[in-house]
C-alpha cells in the first residue's frame, strides 16, 4: 500500500533527478507554463530555478511574490504531480554559490555575476500527487478479474509540503 508520504518522498525523489518542471504564475492567464530546471537541496524544498532578468515570470513579479504553480511529470511517466506556493526572485549569493552548476553557467556569460542572472525562490506548500499504474498493469488487473480502479485509490494523495 502506498502511503502519502511514500508519494511525497518519490515526488522529491524525482524533482531531485530529473529538475524538470513546468511553472507558472496562477491568475495570468495572458502567460503560459514554462519548462524549467528546478535544483532542491536535501531531499525537499524550497525549490530553486534560475532564470533572466527578462523572463515573463521575473517581470510579472518585479519586486514581489505571487502564487504559482508547477506540473512535475516523471522521465518514465510513473509519477505526476501538481505543487502550489508562493514564488519569488531571491537572488541571495550564498545560494547562488552552492547551486551554481556548469549547466547553469553555460546560460550565463557574465557567470554569478551576470546581470540578467535572477534565481527564483518557490515554496512548495501543497502538492496532489499521483503514481500512474501502466496501462499494462490494468489490463492485468482486469484479466483476473479485478477493478483497477480499487487498486489505483491508493496511488494518489493530497501531500501538504510545508
Amino acid at each position: 500500500m502506498t502511503t502519502p508520504q511514500d508519494l511525497e518522498r518519490a515526488l522529491w525523489k524525482g524533482i531531485e533527478s530529473d529538475r524538470t518542471l513546468m511553472l507558472g504564475l496562477d491568475g495570468h492567464d495572458d502567460d503560459h507554463m514554462r519548462p524549467m530546471t528546478a535544483l532542491i537541496e536535501d531531499g525537499k524544498g524550497p525549490i530553486w530555478i534560475f532564470t533572466s532578468a527578462d523572463n515573463g515570470m521575473v517581470v510579472r513579479l518585479g519586486g514581489g511574490s505571487a502564487r504559482a504553480r508547477a506540473c512535475y511529470a516523471a522521465k518514465g511517466h510513473g509519477l505526476f504531480a501538481c505543487i502550489d506556493g508562493p514564488i519569488e526572485v531571491d537572488n541571495d549569493r550564498e545560494i547562488i554559490d552552492r547551486l551554481w552548476n556548469p549547466f547553469v553557467a553555460a546560460w550565463y556569460e557574465g557567470g554569478k555575476s551576470d546581470p540578467s542572472l535572477r534565481l527564483l525562490r518557490f515554496d512548495a506548500e501543497h502538492a496532489h500527487v499521483w503514481q500512474n499504474e501502466s496501462t499494462l498493469m490494468a489490463g492485468i488487473h482486469l484479466l483476473f478479474g479485478r477493478d483497477p480502479k480499487k487498486t489505483y485509490a491508493d496511488k494518489t494523495a493530497e501531500v501538504d509540503l510545508r
